[in-house]
């Protein structure tokens, strides 16, 4: 019951705020910075540095957006969410848009009232244990205590999975993925369960990783991607068609290094109406014919930011995956632009 109250109140406020701000863009350009709400912390995906300059795989994709409507990768103004707050902070008009390792299901966006613009990371909830525990599988987790983030996909999940297996377990609830580290680490539960890649980043941050594994088993589909409120389709435009560009981008070998001498012209006609020397693209959105070329260059295509953040050769060791171009496998893929 408490539940369907919260999320009552959460339709109620998204709906009010769709009606209400439904020329997010125009605000976002006259008040000259984009609010764009993230994770309270977590290495790689988002989270600040000791002068408390943010970095990360989804803190790339809100410099895109700030890089293409407002011309400066930094004219941004980041909001830490936690799982519980994010949609209120959303659904408020408090941020501009959400980009924080969130799951796009059916609740979120037809009942919530909110408009996912796309996916930038494929996932799949898993398990972390202390190596010590010798556990191989998710199988031999009976009788564990679990510590789990409230308010996230990871809880239904996680009932699920024990009740198919017949499995008793006792939830540990924590806030934020800093609150679970130290858990954790303290022994308050056996078990940590997030999205892989987010045990990934947080094992990264341990002092000793190698003495926590991450259990084979993936049980849940996890498309992550930022999102906007319902009721404003130029805004969620905007936001969809910038994430396409990092995509694309990669795609047609458009890179940091090279886009300045793409940009005098190629012989593709994709990339010049990319990059705004041919076409009107910019136009329809609302930008200037750059606004793409912006977005790539502040830092890089999806591959250069996905490797930068969390690629193999960074702490956090993720591969691609499905992550990966289509053209290689993955799930990767943009829409035309045309």
């Amino acid at each position: 019951m408490q539940k369907s109250v919260i999320l009552g109140t959460l339709t109620a406020a998204a709906l009010s705020a769709g009606a209400a701000s439904a020329q997010t863009l125009s605000d976002v350009q006259d008040r000259g910075t984009l609010n764009c709400g993230v994770t309270t912390g977590l290495v790689g995906f988002a989270a600040p540095d000791a002068d408390g300059e943010w970095s990360g795989f989804d803190v790339a994709v809100c410099r895109a957006v700030a890089a293409a409507v407002l011309e400066d990768q930094n004219a941004i103004e980041f909001v830490p969410t936690t799982g519980k707050t994010r949609f209120t902070a959303l659904a408020s008009g408090e941020i501009d848009m959400l980009a924080r390792n969130t799951t796009w299901t059916f609740s979120r966006d037809v009942d919530l009232k909110f408009e996912f613009t796309g996916i930038n990371y494929y996932d799949g909830q898993g398990f972390m244990i202390p190596k010590s525990l010798g556990v191989s599988s998710a199988r031999e987790l009976a009788g564990a205590t679990v510590c789990i983030q409230t308010g996230t996909t990871t809880e239904l999940n996680l009932a699920d999975y024990f009740r198919r297996n017949n499995m008793d377990y006792e939830p540990v609830p924590i806030e934020t993925n800093a609150e679970a580290q130290q858990q954790y680490l303290a022994g308050a539960c056996d078990v940590y369960t997030t999205d892989a890649s987010g045990l990934a980043a947080t094992r990264a941050a341990f002092e000793t990783p190698s003495d926590h594994v991450i259990l084979p088993e993936i049980i849940s589909k996890e498309p992550l991607g930022p999102l906007v409120r319902h009721g404003d389709n130029d805004w969620g435009d905007v936001v969809r068609w910038t994430l396409n560009a990092l995509i694309a981008a990669e795609e047609y070998g458009i890179t940091s290094a090279n886009i300045d001498e793409l940009k005098a012209g190629t012989e593709s006609p994709e990339i010049n109406r990319i990059l705004g020397t041919e076409g009107n693209l910019g136009e329809m959105l609302g930008l200037d014919a750059e606004w793409a070329y912006r977005a790539i260059k502040a830092n890089g295509n999806y591959g250069e930011i996905f490797a930068k953040n969390i690629g193999e050769s960074t702490p956090i060791g993720l591969s691609r995956g499905l992550n990966a171009q289509w053209t290689d496998g993955g799930l990767l893929y943009a829409p035309p632009f045309r």
